[in-house]
């Protein structure tokens, strides 16, 4: 049988992936792209945490099935991973993200809120090696992506109280559209990495303005 990998196998090293545990932190619009991107892309081992049911809403912005409806977001996710590649590990949390979890190499932060962001980097920062954060309103999204201790400080300081945040979430305006090409930078950052090649620390999309933007480490 055809290697399903031999397409891409000069952007994206199987070696690397091998034994490389990959956390998805909420699995909703950006989230869920992730997810199955990772799974497409030839990842082995991932865990999916998020605590909630699929809503009839999320059909249209989040890409999940009419039979998913009332599922926890997690196994819905878990379901759609299998039928991809069924020899994929995927561990479930229906919980929102402790301090308590143990941290895995590579995490996608796909969560809601600043203040959700701040807590989750804090727990892990010291213990991962591979950190991308997608945020999305509407047709503008950003993804932020540290790799190694040099960009810690430029992270953090994108995490300001939630106050300060832009009106609304990823859940109040959204697009499946949007969520899916956020989803694709995040990965691509994710392959820059695996190929030792440095990552973007910081990219913003409009696509009502049709402007991609990249702020290099200096």
């Amino acid at each position: 049988m055809t290697n399903r990998f031999e397409r891409q196998a000069d952007l994206v090293p199987q070696e690397r992936l091998e034994g490389l545990s990959i956390d998805v932190v909420g699995v909703g619009a950006i989230g869920r792209q992730v997810a199955l991107q990772l799974a497409a892309l030839g990842a082995r081992t991932l865990r999916l945490i998020d605590p909630d049911a699929v809503e009839p809403t999320n059909l249209t912005t989040q890409g999940y099935l009419a039979g998913d409806v009332g599922v926890m977001k997690v196994e819905a996710t878990r379901r759609a991973i299998l039928a991809i590649d069924p020899i994929i590990s995927v561990d479930v949390v229906a919980d929102r993200y402790r301090p308590g979890h143990a941290s895995s190499i590579a995490t996608f932060c796909c969560v809601d809120s600043i203040s959700a962001r701040k807590a989750i980097w804090r727990s892990v920062c010291d213990r991962c090696e591979f950190w991308c954060d997608g945020r999305m309103l509407g047709e503008v999204a950003r993804i932020l992506t540290v790799a190694g201790p040099v960009g810690h400080a430029r992270y953090a300081s994108s995490l300001f109280p939630q106050r300060e945040a832009q009106t609304g979430s990823c859940t109040s305006r959204s697009t499946i559209y949007c969520a899916s090409i956020a989803a694709g930078l995040m990965l691509h950052q994710f392959a820059r990495w695996l190929r030792g090649v440095p990552v973007d620390p910081d990219v913003s999309l409009n696509l009502l303005a049709s402007e991609l933007a990249s702020d290099a480490i200096p």
